[in-house]
């Protein structure tokens, strides 16, 4: 399924602790967490028939941008939250601590 991104808005779902998007029938999230100043990103779900669309770049990126806006510290449980702020290091001064660097 081919998905048009300037349609796409994401929604912040406080009583969920997630970022989300409806797209048709499917809704891609962000779940976190919140302690004080600390949000751990837990998990990015991407339907499979949504993927390849760049979505869960899209609701990372917001939901990394909301926590920049409420200076909150990030920790990036969720892998693919981890993989994004390897790829764009503009958001590396988020982190709680540094992502280690692992290499195969």
């Amino acid at each position: 399924m081919k998905i048009n991104s300037e349609l796409m808005e994401v929604v912040h779902n406080q009583a969920a602790q997630r970022f989300e998007l409806q797209i048709g029938e499917f809704t891609p999230v962000l779940d976190y967490r919140l302690q004080d100043k600390t949000i751990a990103f837990t998990h990015t779900g991407v339907p499979t028939a949504l993927e390849g669309n760049g979505i869960g770049s899209f609701i990372v990126r917001a939901g990394l941008d909301y926590a920049r806006e409420q200076g909150y510290q990030v920790i990036p449980l969720c892998s693919f939250v981890a993989a994004y702020i390897r790829r764009h290091p503009e958001y590396e001064d988020l982190l709680n601590k540094p992502l280690a660097k692992v290499s195969f």
